[in-house]
């Protein structure tokens, strides 16, 4: 009776998570009178894909794609390069400072985004990265590393010392020893940050508002605010195709990333 409660409190927290997903794709495919109807429909009467020729005819839908994906891959590689290390130098080495560290890594978490983005925006301009995709890149890092640095160095923690003070026997240096025996190790914690930093950055529109201006610079979420008219009238159908769209990157990220994830946490199950 209690597992029969806990399968049935899981499918409807995935059905609570479907449900906009599957209506986005049902707006997606209906006609304007579909939609305007007081009864509407989950399947499309009149199935249609004129939303989506208008939605590319609308917006540079495919600019904006490329322009995310930029960012989010380069966000999602940066963030890992500086993550890791960094993570290893947490997790390894105890003293005062570390702990200062990990504190202020928590409490970063904690302030308002809107307190922090007239500095980012003053040093960005100084810097003569306003309006620019490398601007938007270092951002999108410096908002997702603090939790990204904190969830890969408990993966550390996990690695037992006695495989460093081997490889320190056979003449490995910190540098090799992180590369070679302990970055292995963290493959799991390594596709997980992947995974996070690549949505976090695909999604992010707060940062991108501020920093973009020139439209031919927008990516794919500013680009989607563009359906909504002068008089906030969306067009429901094109903006539903593209969000439709949108989404598609972020689910073959998961998928592809997800099946290293499962490969990854399974080795490490065999291994110990």
């Amino acid at each position: 009776m209690r597992t029969s409660l806990k399968y049935l409190a899981l499918l409807g927290y995935l059905v609570f998570l479907a449900f906009p997903l599957l209506w986005l794709l049902s707006t997606a495919f209906k006609t304007p009178r579909e939609m305007a109807n007081l009864h509407p429909r989950w399947i499309p009467h009149h199935p249609t894909l004129r939303n989506f020729s208008d939605a590319f005819a609308a917006q540079d839908l495919t600019g904006a794609a490329v322009r995310s994906l930029v960012v989010a891959v380069s966000v999602a590689v940066l963030t890992v390069v500086i993550a890791l290390p960094a993570a290893y130098a947490l997790a390894r080495r105890r003293s005062v400072l570390n702990r200062i560290a990990i504190g202020w890594v928590l409490v970063s978490q904690v302030f308002p985004v809107v307190l922090t983005i007239i500095p980012l925006f003053i040093i960005l301009r100084r810097l003569d990265l306003v309006n620019t995709l490398l601007g938007l890149i270092l951002v999108h890092t410096t908002f997702v590393l603090p939790f990204a640095l904190w969830m890969l160095q408990g993966y550390v923690r996990n690695v037992p010392r006695e495989l460093e003070e081997a490889a320190a026997v056979d003449g490995a240096g910190r540098w090799k020893t992180l590369a070679g025996v302990i970055a292995p190790l963290l493959a799991p914690g390594v596709v997980a940050t992947l995974l996070f930093s690549f949505i976090s950055s695909w999604n992010e529109f707060f940062f991108a508002l501020v920093i973009i201006k020139d439209p031919d610079q927008a990516t794919l979420p500013l680009t989607l605010v563009r359906f909504t008219g002068a008089e906030q009238a969306a067009r429901l159908g094109p903006l539903a195709a593209a969000s439709v769209l949108a989404t598609i990157p972020s689910l073959v990220f998961f998928a592809i990333i997800q099946r290293r994830l499962r490969s990854g946490l399974t080795a490490g199950a065999v291994k110990g």
